[in-house]
């Protein structure tokens, strides 16, 4: 059921036009809808979604800008930030605790208020993964008191989902969310409905998903949106390469004559370690550099560069 790239049918779901085009829009908000509640299954029920604003500016005009991929709020008043991240970055983790504070601190009133809070959820949907247990991709964290080991704060949740670690085929397909998942997952890859996605909300994914059936300007939306998509891919996979070789030379290099000057004493293998971790560090940072470069020179915008690297606005516009 595959297809080359050429030839796709429906959209790659991991392209910035795609996920806001079938996530992000009012008139596909039941997708949405489904896909929250499969990915509840009954702890919350989503019966229907406002979509809000996706820029947020901090407390002043000076301070730095958050744009959200989906925003939204249930009709209880609980927000869901919904994010499509395609690559690793280095602080990816410390992006999503900042931008959940500005769904916070938007929920103060002017006059007076007791400071009552509703629920934030902060979804992102990962085109990578961060953990190094195989099995587990679907995170869910929340406050913790450690020594309880219980919730202390119920009402703020992240969520992450290491779509790489989804590898389970059509006929294994069980829950809702299954489904969503082997969707978002092979849709860009499929030239037919599969059997198993049958449920009348595929019915509407499908339909507005199929790249002919967009208008002119949609088309070229999409291949643009696409286009990037490659890009980053290609040069992601090109400094993962060339960082790879590097930190592995560096740091047999290094090893080598750490282990020597140390002496027996400590031996060459820990040397060797050493020399191996931080060489490997140093082709991490190296990557991000070639990264940004390459990206620079396709004309991806700064904003764009740094949340797929982690470098900084100062750090991209010393590389120009």
């Amino acid at each position: 059921m595959g297809i080359s790239d050429s030839q796709e049918r429906y959209v790659n779901f991991y392209t910035d036009f795609a996920f806001k085009k079938l996530f992000g829009t009012e008139a596909n908000k039941e997708l949405l809808i489904s896909f929250l509640n499969s990915m509840f299954d009954g702890r919350e029920e989503v019966s229907d979604l406002e979509y809000l604003n996706v820029e947020h500016l901090g407390p002043s005009a000076v301070e730095r800008k958050a744009v959200f991929d989906v925003y939204c709020r249930n009709s209880q008043g609980d927000r869901f930030l919904i994010e499509m991240q395609k690559a690793d970055q280095n602080y990816f983790k410390d992006r999503s605790i900042y931008y959940s504070t500005f769904p916070i601190q938007e929920q103060a009133v002017r006059g007076e208020w007791n400071f009552r809070l509703d629920k934030v959820y902060t979804i992102g949907i990962l085109n990578f993964t961060f953990d190094d247990d195989p099995e587990y991709f679907h995170h869910e964290v929340k406050l913790v008191d450690v020594k309880k080991k219980n919730v202390f704060y119920d009402k703020l949740t992240y969520i992450y989902l290491e779509m790489p670690k989804f590898h389970k085929s059509e006929d294994e397909l069980e829950t809702l969310f299954d489904k969503w998942l082997y969707a978002m997952k092979n849709l860009g890859r499929l030239m037919e409905r599969p059997q198993v996605l049958q449920d009348a909300v595929f019915t509407r994914l499908f339909e507005q998903a199929e790249i002919a059936k967009f208008s002119p300007t949609e088309q070229r939306g999409y291949r643009e949106s696409q286009k990037d998509f490659w890009d980053l891919f290609s040069v992601k996979e090109t400094a993962e390469m060339k960082g790879h070789a590097r930190g592995l030379e560096e740091g047999l290099a290094k090893g080598k004559a750490e282990g020597l000057e140390e002496g027996l004493a400590k031996g060459k293998a820990e040397g060797l370690e050493e020399g191996l971790a931080k060489g490997k560090v140093e082709g991490e940072r190296d990557k991000a550099y070639q990264i940004a470069k390459s990206l620079i020179s396709l004309g991806v915008q700064p904003q764009t560069i740094a949340q797929s690297t982690g470098l900084t606005l100062e750090d991209i516009s010393k590389l120009k």
